[in-house]
């Protein structure tokens, strides 16, 4: 791979961050997932760097004649450079009582360990000083030393800033350019500091290698469930339409009437459901967008109307990969044939643990499982799909409890024509909501699936991949709420437009549906556990890289 000269690239904007450059030495992975995808995600070290940085971040306009008065120290300096092709801010110039300047980073984490046991920078700390050192030189400032501050050991460790050093930073430089602009996220480092890795939940780099068939089952490293930070986010639910929803001091208010029901601080909430006609400020969804929390709204029946959600987290690759992909009938229909398969195997393993249907049916739903990766199009895998939920729907009343209180002979919708199919509804209504959204958040098209056909508002990539977690997640909600006696008849309304569940239907319907969300399975592929709303992530940020072309085979969830 040719890396072109930084002096003499024709396009110079955006210049790229010294924070970023500070990511390529670290992790060429990181760096494109942070500067090319716009990925980034906070964990505790991010926290805490950034409240040790804020103790010094008093910005300091940078003059000439500051440093040579003798001012003694400039701090958050904003630096930039045309010619390097960089931007930054440099964290502390000061001087000494001899006159020598010193540029001084600081650091949340601990410095290496040297041959002799002495403290030494870690290797990005030390380009990034040097790009501070070399766009000061450019503004007339010139520095006679330098050394990081490590927060954890509470002490300064020189950096010498030799031409050895900068023309390090000049190759890293060209390096970092030539892969932000070749459009191929580097593969995965897979070592011990991926672990502390701010984005080790979105990178997934041993799941990413695995996907990428590069190692085994058998192959003896450990696997940890990547959960991100505040994963377990609250979910505001509003369903009075004498409601209200504002903001308040940080923090998202909801009225009855003028009457205050309900307060939640914004960093708490996960999304926000609308039911029916609420009102909200727009002073609220602004703050609640700004916090990466989506708003979604429903019809008073649980319908989903749409939601409105912050930018996605990455560019503009996958989404292209995937209108590719689209056009492409072979890859189309192996990725539509691995879901389906997914599906009819875990509606199988679900009537198997819950119901009572014959040998005869799950033996013909194994058949018709085994039998979609080889079907010669997408009519034939739908004329498949369609014979396997007949089944599962006709043993479906096998799973639930006796004199149940409910008529159920089947699936029927628009509109709901009983207790059960109303229950169900709801629930294939949010699991679409949930993962229209995931979808957008990880960079997808949502309205351009490869098992359903587009169609002017229906987020067709988000019902292929809920395909999967149909008998998982929403099956099992409507199953647990009946046979446990969380509803009864009184928890529905029987309508000229079908049935629907009232709202105390539908609080009990969140309970349980939380409760299944947050309940842990073990991961088919990695053998660790993590709750369903991560795993459906973990889904979307698979068929993300597949869309890349990261990996070559897409594979779906199934449980055992």
């Amino acid at each position: 791979m040719s890396f072109p000269d930084v002096n003499t690239r024709e396009e110079r904007s955006p210049l790229l961050p010294v924070r970023r450059l500070h990511n390529y030495v670290y992790c060429p992975r990181l760096f494109y997932l942070q500067w090319v995808e716009n990925i980034f995600v906070p964990n505790e070290d991010t926290v805490t760097g950034s409240a040790l940085h804020s103790r010094v971040d008093d910005p300091t306009r940078l003059r000439e004649e500051a440093l040579t008065a003798g001012s003694g120290k400039l701090r958050s300096v904003a630096l930039s450079s045309e010619t390097l092709g960089i931007t930054g801010v440099a964290d502390l110039v000061d001087e000494d009582a001899t006159g020598r300047r010193r540029l001084v980073d600081y650091k949340k984490g601990s410095p290496l360990r040297g041959a002799d046991s002495e403290w030494i920078p870690k290797p990005n700390d030390e380009i990034q000083l040097a790009a501070y050192a070399a766009m000061l030189a450019e503004q007339g400032v010139q520095v006679d030393c330098a050394s990081v501050y490590y927060a954890e050991t509470k002490r300064h460790v020189p950096v010498e800033l030799t031409d050895d050093l900068f023309a390090k930073m000049r190759e890293s430089i060209a390096h970092a350019v030539a892969v932000a602009e070749s459009g191929h996220c580097p593969p995965p480092l897979c070592s011990s500091r991926c672990f502390a890795c701010s984005c080790f939940p979105v990178c997934l780099p041993f799941e990413t290698r695995r996907w990428m068939q590069e190692s085994s089952k058998d192959e003896a490293e450990e696997m940890r469930p990547p959960m991100p930070a505040g994963d377990e986010g609250e979910i505001l639910i509003v369903q009075n339409n004498r409601a209200s929803v504002g903001l308040r001091g940080g923090e998202i208010v909801t009225r009855m009437e003028g009457e205050e029901v309900s307060r939640h601080p914004i960093h708490q909430l996960r999304a926000v459901y609308l039911y029916g006609a609420i009102q909200v400020s727009a002073q609220a969804v602004q703050a609640l967008l700004e916090n990466d929390v989506s708003v979604s709204w429903f019809s008073p029946a649980g319908r989903f109307i749409g939601c409105a959600q912050g930018l996605p987290s990455s560019g503009v690759d996958a989404r292209m990969g995937q209108y590719r992909l689209w056009g492409m009938p072979e890859r189309r229909l192996a990725v539509a044939s691995e879901i389906i398969r997914a599906k009819i195997h875990n509606q199988r393993v679900i009537l198997m643990r819950n119901g009572k249907a014959d040998d005869a049916v799950l033996a013909r739903m194994a058949r018709l499982r085994d039998s979609c990766c080889s079907q010669p199009g997408l009519d034939a895998l739908r004329g498949v799909e369609g014979t396997a939920a007949a089944l599962y729907f006709e043993s479906f009343a096998s799973m639930l409890r006796e004199n149940m209180p409910f008529d159920f002979n089947g699936r029927n919708r628009r509109p709901p024509r009983d207790e059960v199919n109303a229950m169900l509804s709801l629930g294939y209504s949010v699991l679409t909501k949930e993962l229209t959204g995931l979808a957008y958040a990880v960079g997808l098209d949502p309205f351009l699936g490869f098992f359903h056909s587009p169609r002017y508002g229906k987020p067709a990539l988000a019902l292929d991949m809920m395909e999967e977690f149909r008998p998982l997640i929403v099956d099992s909600v409507v199953i647990s709420l009946i046979n446990r006696r969380e509803v009864g008849s009184e928890d529905f309304e029987h309508t000229a437009k079908g049935v629907m569940m009232k709202d105390s239907g539908r609080r009990q319907f969140w309970r349980a549906w939380t409760r299944r969300m947050d309940t842990e399975v073990t991961h088919p592929a990695f053998g660790y556990k993590m709750s369903y709303r991560r795993m459906m992530e973990v889904q979307l940020r698979q068929f993300w890289r597949f869309c890349r072309g990261d990996i070559e085979i897409f594979s779906g969830f199934t449980t055992r």
